[in-house]
């Protein structure tokens, strides 16, 4: 995926958050850090890891069968950060009409407050944004691609244990 779909998605979210408030105030930021085994991260979109690649507050590329996974500091330049960091709690779907849609990240279960409330505890239009950037990355047949093995792995970690 190139640089300019990847700019154009980071443009349609802007600096819309989950809340119009600082929701890391809720939970001391536990999505901006790793567990105390140092496990943790962000799957990185298609072409993202050039961007983050050298910046001071990345601590790690690690493999993964999806995309490489990005590691920090818990600190970043809000600015740089990819979309996996901007896109959270959320999660992407395809909508019944075939279109990327959003949905609470499963995964988040564990470390973010904000799931208790439900999607409509979210700011709307931070919803609206992700599912436009979503939308955006779709434009792409590897970024179509991605969402897809995106989606899986999320849709994966919902199916019950038992």
């Amino acid at each position: 995926m190139d640089r300019d779909i990847l700019e154009r998605a980071y443009a349609a979210i802007g600096a819309l958050t989950p809340m119009r408030t600082d929701c890391g105030t809720l939970c001391g930021a536990a999505c901006c850090g790793t567990d105390s085994d140092g496990q943790g991260g962000v799957h990185l979109f298609p072409g993202e890891e050039a961007l983050v690649k050298g910046q001071d507050w990345v601590t790690g590329i690690a493999p993964d069968a999806l995309a490489p996974i990005m590691l920090c500091a818990g600190r970043c330049d809000r600015e740089r950060r990819p979309l996996g960091c901007r896109i959270f709690p959320l999660t992407p779907v395809r909508g019944w009409s075939g279109k990327w849609t959003v949905r609470l990240d499963a995964r988040a279960r564990a470390m973010c407050p904000l799931l208790a409330s439900g999607i409509g505890g979210l700011d709307p239009d931070f919803v609206k944004a992700v599912r436009a950037a979503l939308r955006i990355v779709a434009e792409t047949p590897d970024g179509d691609a991605f969402l897809e093995k995106w989606h899986a792995l999320e849709d994966a970690y919902r199916k019950p244990l038992w």
